[in-house]
């Protein structure tokens, strides 16, 4: 009888010298002492390194803060959640009795956690290479889409837009403090979003700079809440 761990990884055009390591891959730490908690680590770091490595390749042109936002994008909770309900990922999930029944094969923590859980477990398997191939043909779309003029907006900006785009109010920019000379002056700004009860501080030798950096704290504090 053909294990469903073999059934999905035959799917995703994936052979294992070791299949054992990709059932451990599938397995919540809820089913048990040997679980997929270990494989997410190693599949967390290679993932991280293959999109920053395939976006400074793609995009040379683009500046740090760009970059970073970039791979913030595309390496997320809802971005790899998103890709395991592509390919039905948790129809094969190995849960214990509690999760099963709380519907943990829909959650997003455990479906993106098992999407890295498997890519640890194909570097282990096959090694960097073929890990890294198997990673960029499952972004390939999203790697499509991604448009660079919409990234290389200032921070402000793009808050602003993303508050419109879920039809909310504006960020709203508080200053905190003007300190120092007049040729040497220092502004500290808050941030505030109706979206989070969280706030972000920006300092700057200008108000508008301080507000520039406090937008962009808000903006990495929202892409690490997805």
């Amino acid at each position: 009888m053909i294990k469903k761990s073999e059934v999905l990884a035959n799917k995703l055009g994936l052979t294992f010298n070791q299949p054992q390591l990709f059932k451990m891959a599938l397995t919540h730490r809820s089913a048990g002492a040997k679980n997929n908690e270990r494989l997410e680590y190693l599949g967390d770091s290679i993932l991280g390194f293959v999109i920053a490595e395939s976006l400074y390749r793609q995009f040379p042109g683009a500046g740090e803060g760009v970059l970073s936002r970039l791979r913030a994008s595309l390496v997320n909770q809802t971005s790899l959640a998103e890709l395991a309900r592509e390919h039905h990922i948790g129809d094969y999930l190995i849960l214990g009795s509690g999760e099963l029944k709380s519907g943990g094969f829909r959650r997003d923590s455990i479906l993106s956690d098992a999407m890295e859980a498997m890519m640890g477990a194909l570097l282990l398997d096959q090694g960097v290479d073929s890990c890294r191939e198997w990673i960029l043909s499952l972004f390939t779309r999203k790697f499509a889409e991604i448009k660079l003029d919409s990234w290389n907006k200032d921070p402000k900006t793009r808050l602003q837009e993303l508050m419109q785009a879920r039809k909310k109010e504006l960020p709203v920019y508080e200053l905190l403090s003007m300190s120092g000379a007049d040729h040497a002056q220092t502004f500290e700004v808050k941030c505030s979003v109706p979206i989070t009860i969280e706030t972000t501080i920006g300092v700057g030798i200008s108000r508008k700079k301080a507000e520039q950096a406090a937008a962009e704290s808000m903006l990495i504090h929202l892409e690490d809440q997805d």
